[in-house]
Parts: C-alpha cells; structure tokens; sequence
C-alpha cells in the first residue's frame, strides 16, 4: 500500500478536458436512454399470449396464459 501511495503521490495531476458535472449528466442521458429502451419492451409477451398459448398447447404445456 506504501508503494501505491508514493507512485500516486509522485504523479503529476492533470486537468479533467471537461468539468467534473458533464460527466455526471453524461451518465443521467446514458441512463435515461436505456431507462428508455428497457421501458420499451415492456409487457412484450401479452402483445403475443396468442401466439404462446398456441406454443404451448402444441408443445403439451398449460395453455392459460393470464398474464400473471
């Protein structure tokens, strides 16, 4: 750990290219937009309770599909 201390210490800081706050709303857009692609898919499987209960009455399994 005293090793890592003094290579730290030794290092020359250097000057972030943008300000510390764009890189946090960088991550609240990056955020929001898989927020927004996750909120796109949902309830997908009720759009085709047709097309699985027919699957699966094909396929021997149980063919109520509630939605539950």
């Amino acid at each position: 750990m005293l090793f890592v201390t003094a290579v730290l210490a030794e290092v020359e800081h250097t000057q972030l290219p943008v300000p510390t706050w764009v890189y946090g709303l960088v991550a609240l857009v990056l955020f929001a937009a898989l927020g927004f692609v996750l909120w796109s898919f949902r309830d997908v499987a009720n759009r085709h309770s047709a097309k699985a209960d027919a699957y699966s009455a094909a396929h021997g399994g149980t063919a109520s599909h509630g939605g539950h």
